[in-house]
């Protein structure tokens, strides 16, 4: 509950599919009011609102390019003419587009940094400006800003943009009790990781980590959801929810 005793609400940008719907789910679970956003599958997004309302939650789709400030202004003040008002902000959208620095497509490139830094940025500035106090501003990193694997580099520097814009706008909201922080999963069994990936490929990377598994949207979301509600003393953290993945 927020400070006049309403339900919290959450806007789970990238909501209809991996990370981001397990997001939505967990939030609405934990008693908040959740705005799916969705880029292209309307559908998917809707089907997560269906799931969640029938399970007793409340729930709403809203679209935007996630890049665009007039299309996410727009998302965010549906949030508010639906719910009155918004507490938690979670950026799960974004693209990832391997391959080495040598001979990447500088289109690729721009498409993913459009979505993945000017969206990530988009989203937190009007978080920024809407999240009510008491309120959490989560985005997501990487656990490759660490671990450097080949080919990641044009994924990566996007991803650690983000983790640096996070990190400044926890200190920029200074005097508002609204905390920022970025959540940097690491392998985990999602369609965007899975993509293109031989069985072999993924059996290494599920035997990487001590827990010698893939993460679960589940495990990621469950970070979130600390984040998002309890954790009201970490602030300014990239957490690394990667089984201990190096």
């Amino acid at each position: 509950m927020n400070a006049v005793g309403t339900r919290r609400v959450a806007l789970v940008t990238g909501g209809s599919g991996g990370i981001g719907r397990a997001v939505a789910r967990r939030l609405a679970e934990d008693g908040m009011a959740v705005a799916v956003h969705y880029a292209g599958n309307r559908a998917a997004a809707e089907e997560i609102v269906a799931e969640i309302t029938e399970a007793g939650g409340q729930a709403i789709a809203v679209t935007g390019d996630i890049a665009d400030e007039n299309a996410m202004a727009a998302a965010f003040d549906a949030v508010e003419s639906a719910f009155g008002g918004i507490d938690v902000v979670v950026n799960a959208a974004g693209i990832m587009i391997l391959g080495p620095i040598a001979t990447f497509d500088l289109a690729d490139l721009d498409r993913m940094h459009r979505t993945n830094i000017r969206g990530a940025f988009v989203v937190s500035q009007q978080a920024a400006r809407r999240v009510r106090a008491g309120g959490a501003i989560i985005n997501f990193s990487t656990s490759v800003v660490r671990g450097q694997a080949p080919n990641y580099a044009p994924y990566v520097a996007g991803k650690a943009a983000v983790e640096g814009m996070t990190l400044i706008l926890a200190r920029e909201l200074r005097g508002r009790d609204i905390t920022a922080n970025a959540v940097a999963p690491g392998p985990t069994a999602t369609p965007l990781f899975l993509n293109g990936k031989d069985e072999a490929t993924i059996a290494a990377l599920a035997k990487a980590a001590p827990l010698e598994r893939l993460g679960e949207p589940a495990d990621i979301a469950e970070t979130v959801s600390h984040l998002a509600g309890p954790a009201r003393w970490v602030n300014g953290q990239v957490i690394y929810v990667n089984g201990g993945f190096a």
